[in-house]
């Protein structure tokens, strides 16, 4: 049963990379790349149970959580040109 979560998890990423290298905006492209991620989160832990490390788990929490701040960076980054406010060039007075 797991292979075959496996299997329909490896179709579910070529469809997402099609998505990915058609998509008519960035934005598609974007959600593509975070289904992606999302995909390949959860082939690792699917995998992780087939060969039975439960380490695994882990790792795919851990690349979640990572996809989903890359996500946020990169929208921030198409949205408003900068992932951020420098700040004042001057420094402080006393």
């Amino acid at each position: 049963m797991f292979a075959a979560a496996a299997l329909a998890l490896l179709v579910t990423l070529t469809l997402a990379l099609i998505r990915a290298a058609l998509g008519p905006t960035v934005f598609d492209r974007v959600q593509a790349a975070n289904s992606i991620g999302t995909v390949a989160m959860l082939l690792l832990a699917v995998l992780g149970f087939l060969t039975g490390r439960p380490e695994f788990l882990d790792l795919a929490i851990v690349y979640g959580l990572l996809n989903v701040i890359g996500t946020i960076a990169v929208l921030k980054y198409f949205r408003s040109g900068d992932l951020g406010d420098p700040g004042d060039a001057k420094e402080p007075t006393p």
